[in-house]
């Protein structure tokens, strides 16, 4: 018979008086938090089928009286959602293989390789990560511009590659595989190449999958500096929502409320299907038989 998983508290510990209530208590902050996170959600799709007088009036109404629907309709017609989208998509693709062929070769080259000064270029890593992100706007600019790489993707895809924060966390993944396992693959004769794509990549698949989340959200969330870097059929989809729907002086605000519903979707789905598949890729690792 299988047991059950022991949660927070077990059975006995809750025939308690005090841990009754300060599990009722936790249970009414976590219900809070929960609230406070879909109300937005909700109120951004409401106020997106309202018509816009009903929207604008004092005091505001969470559920509507008439359901507009061709509001959405309107919406993505008004812009060209299309467009933008697959501009985040394609700076999202470009950042991740940045982040696995450059970021994820020289974190194993850190984890697995001898080559000198190497603990020297980890403190050096390391030390990046306290210098403000801000700082480095003006410097990639110029450079950008020197190489003749503005609007272009490449303007994205190339300091996706000089990311210090997923070198290190990738580097510290690398260090907690099996050295067993690469030691037995160079005395069959593989290159340290072929020990990265065959079995370091393989077995880092979850860390990965936990920075496909971090690179997709940058590129959905980041809109300052593809409007200092990228023109407007180059934008991705936030750059694009701030300078035509936010800034936008003609438009309905039931309208811009059903754009943003739009947007928020896809990226609710995209941590979802994310994070199953990195919860069922835990287990991997270790020496299997």
């Amino acid at each position: 018979m299988k047991q059950a998983e022991r949660g927070i508290l077990s059975a006995y510990d809750l025939k308690k008086p005090a841990n009754k209530i300060a599990y009722a208590a936790m249970s009414l902050v976590i219900a809070a938090m929960v609230v406070s996170m879909l109300y937005p959600i909700a109120a951004a799709f409401f106020n997106g089928v309202k018509a816009n007088v009903e929207v604008n009036t004092f005091p505001p109404r969470f559920l509507p009286k008439e359901w507009h629907w061709d509001n959405y309709v309107t919406g993505w017609k008004y812009i060209d959602l299309t467009l933008y989208l697959r501009n985040t998509i394609y700076i999202f693709l470009g950042n991740m293989v940045a982040t696995v062929l450059v970021l994820g070769l020289a974190s194993f080259s850190l984890s697995r390789l001898n080559w000198p000064y190497r603990k020297a270029a980890y403190y050096f890593f390391l030390a990046t990560l306290f210098i403000p992100p801000t700082t480095y706007i003006i410097p990639n600019f110029i450079n950008l511009k020197d190489l003749g790489l503005m609007d272009t993707f490449w303007a994205f895809w190339l300091p996706a590659g000089a990311n210090a924060f997923f070198l290190l966390l990738l580097k510290s993944f690398f260090d907690s595989l099996n050295q067993e396992l690469f030691e037995s693959a160079r005395i069959d004769g593989a290159s340290e190449l072929r020990c990265f794509f065959q079995l370091a990549f393989p077995l880092s698949v979850p860390i990965f999958a936990t920075l496909a989340i971090f690179v997709f959200s940058n590129a959905w969330n980041e809109w300052f500096w593809p409007s200092m870097v990228l023109g407007g059929e180059h934008y991705p989809l936030s750059t694009a929502i701030k300078r035509f729907v936010i800034d936008a002086r003609r438009l309905d605000t039931n309208i811009r409320f059903a754009i943003l519903t739009m947007v928020m979707i896809p990226p609710i789905f995209v941590f979802l299907i994310f994070q199953r598949y990195i919860v069922r890729g835990l287990h991997l690792g270790g020496v299997k038989g």
